[in-house]
């Protein structure tokens, strides 16, 4: 297949359903090729990708859970070979588990929180840094959350912990790459009105943190998406180890 030299090629993690899909639409309107991971939901991520397509960007989908290193190495591998060289990473994929205190969290629902949200972020910066210095410059963006400096006590504190370990990892990783001319940032959203409240076992959430938020509504997907895409543009190109929150003040 000949590749398009000029177009970038963006792996977004998570990418069927809200932040991510939003994230995917919005690079596509801005000339990205897009490799779309997904876990669970293949209708979702069949949908977003034809979206995608109808934006006049090329979109490969794959299966795969970003805990499982052989699962991340097969969507890196599968991006190359499908559109071409990564030029970057969108690590969006994330779970919550149930809202609730952590005394009454299981281990279960603890562990997968940590190896989706750390363990799947590592992996996916390890392969995406290791092909950007291969050809000398690319730029990754975390999905973080509010959540990291809040805190979020009696919701859910683990799901927190694994968001300010995003942000240590972005700082750090951003002074490790920069020298290779890969930047790293993170952007970290408010409540936003995405499903994830409903999987979480509260759907009016958003409009409930509404009422203590300083703008007085939910974010929308969109408005992440745009400053994902600002960052990975050319626009942020001495922007680097920085954590962005888009979070209606909180």
């Amino acid at each position: 297949m000949t590749h398009t030299a000029k177009r970038p090629v963006t792996v977004v993690t998570g990418g069927s359903r809200g932040i991510g899909a939003a994230t995917c639409l919005r690079l596509a309107d801005e000339g990205h090729d897009l490799v779309l991971g997904y876990v669970r939901d293949s209708a979702a991520a069949e949908e977003t990708a034809a979206a995608v397509r109808k934006a006049g960007a090329r979109c490969v989908v794959v299966r795969g859970d970003t805990a499982v290193e052989a699962d991340v190495e097969r969507l890196f591998d599968t991006a190359e070979a499908e559109l071409g060289p990564v030029t970057g990473l969108v690590n969006n994929a994330g779970v919550t588990g149930p809202l609730g205190r952590l005394t009454d969290t299981t281990t279960e629902n603890l562990r997968r929180v940590v190896e989706v949200n750390l363990l799947g972020y590592l992996l996916c910066c390890r392969r995406a840094a290791r092909d950007m210095a291969a050809r000398g410059g690319g730029a990754i963006v975390n999905i973080s959350s509010a959540a990291a400096t809040l805190g979020s006590p009696g919701e859910y504190v683990h799901y927190a912990a694994t968001k300010a370990a995003t942000d240590a990892l972005t700082v750090g990783l951003s002074k490790e790459l920069g020298p290779q001319g890969i930047r790293v940032n993170a952007v970290a959203p408010g409540t936003i009105e995405t499903d994830m409240h409903a999987a979480m076992g509260d759907p009016d959430r958003p409009a409930k943190v509404a009422l203590t938020t300083p703008l007085g509504r939910p974010g929308q997907p969109a408005e992440i998406a745009a400053a994902v895409a600002w960052l990975l543009s050319p626009d942020a190109s001495y922007t680097t180890g920085t954590v962005l929150r888009v979070a209606g003040g909180r």
